[in-house]
């Protein structure tokens, strides 16, 4: 279950039972922090947390303000600065490094364009978004518009508050463009406002060739990060939803069908079906198209004999190599056991995803996150 989700059920449960509740919102990230812009938590009136903000250095303080923004049934923004040794609030001392800022709103269980109401548009129809939040304005006429919000689709549509919302709409088509989330001074005709604009990407689509025992381990720690899982084996004492409760879906595909199957353009695809038939089957399939990602456990000797028999040029297979196909398949990290080499599948698909390259942290060169901190005028031309 994605964080997303979590927060959506547990939002459900208090609204049915009417036990008011507000959302924490990071907004803004200067310098370092454990938590980058769009990380929530969301807050009871008793105090109950769900999700969050920080490591763990911020969320006390975040709670008693998200409860006094409930009580008095307005947005607060607050500003916490970790590099800041003598701050009482968080007592983290020089950890972080960074200055944080939290968008703190009571929640309107009556209004369909609340914050997670509008989160759960994208959940239902899960494809790239962009949401819109207004966190600050100077403008006296603007108080309004702290909290305001705007959810863009892929599709065009647009959903939220009117206030502002033709600015809102053009920074979010702006952003969604660019394909990262960033924090814009945004211009409008009533005065300047300062807002995150959130990239939203769908969870990711894990599809898993082989239903063995090594294949379970893989699909409950994929399934732990809230992706997306389908099985697909031809056996039907293996290809069971009981032995993978957290996929999606368990598909009983025959190795004569797998050639005319459509794979799924989007998805990760790896092979673990310890079946050289069912793999040569599968990367028939798979090789033609443009997935992401095409992981084949086994030896570098099986790999070359498979591309062998599907008759690949050289420079085909070179292409594949450098590009989508990982065989032998994850990351270095001397795996052995069927866990550590789930591990391994794991952290190679998260890496490709994120176009890093899997090295440890203290090689990279620069920031750990890409930066949200920009500025411009984002206002109609």
């Amino acid at each position: 279950m994605t964080e997303l989700q979590q927060l959506i059920i547990t939002y459900d449960w208090h609204r049915a039972a009417q036990q008011p509740c507000a959302l924490a919102t990071v907004v803004e990230v200067v310098g370092s922090a454990y938590r980058r812009p769009g990380a929530r938590m969301l807050v009871t009136g008793e105090g109950e947390l769900t999700g969050a903000i920080s490591g763990g250095c911020l969320e006390g303080d975040a709670r008693q303000r998200a409860r006094r923004a409930i009580f008095r049934g307005e947005p607060a923004l607050v500003t916490y600065d970790t590099r800041d040794e003598d701050d009482p609030r968080h007592g983290l001392g020089p950890g972080c490094q960074g200055v944080v800022r939290i968008l703190l709103e009571p929640l309107d269980f009556s209004d369909l364009n609340n914050p997670l109401e509008l989160l759960r548009g994208f959940a239902r129809h899960p494809a790239p978004a962009v949401l819109a939040t207004v966190f600050e304005t100077d403008a006296t006429g603007l108080r309004a518009a702290l909290g305001q919000r705007l959810l863009l689709s892929a599709a065009g549509a647009v959903r939220g508050t009117p206030l502002l919302a033709g600015a809102l709409a053009e920074a979010a088509r702006t952003t969604l463009a660019l394909g990262r989330s960033q924090v814009l001074d945004i211009d409008t005709d009533a005065g300047p406002v300062r807002a995150l604009l959130e990239v939203l990407t769908p969870p990711l689509r894990l599809v898993v060739y082989g239903a063995g025992n090594d294949a379970q381990p893989l699909v409950r720690l994929a399934a732990s990060l809230g992706w997306h899982i389908t099985v697909v084996d031809g056996r039907p004492n293996l290809a069971t939803a009981a032995r993978f409760p957290g996929a999606a879906a368990v598909r009983l595909v025959p190795v004569a069908e797998l050639p005319t199957q459509a794979p799924d353009l989007l998805a990760y695809h790896v092979l673990l079906s310890h079946n050289y038939a069912y793999d040569l089957a599968a990367l028939h399939a798979l090789l033609p198209t443009s997935v992401p990602y095409i992981g084949l456990l086994g030896p570098r000797l099986k790999a070359a004999r498979l591309l062998d028999e599907l008759e690949l040029s050289e420079a085909a297979v070179d292409e594949l190599m450098q590009g989508p196909l990982h065989s032998p398949i994850g990351l270095d990290l001397g795996s052995e056991t069927p866990a550590e080499i789930a591990l391994a599948i794991v952290a190679e698909i998260q890496a490709r995803r994120n176009g890093r390259q899997g090295r440890p942290l203290r090689e990279r060169a620069g920031t750990v996150h890409l930066s949200t901190e920009i500025s411009a005028d984002a206002g109609p031309r």
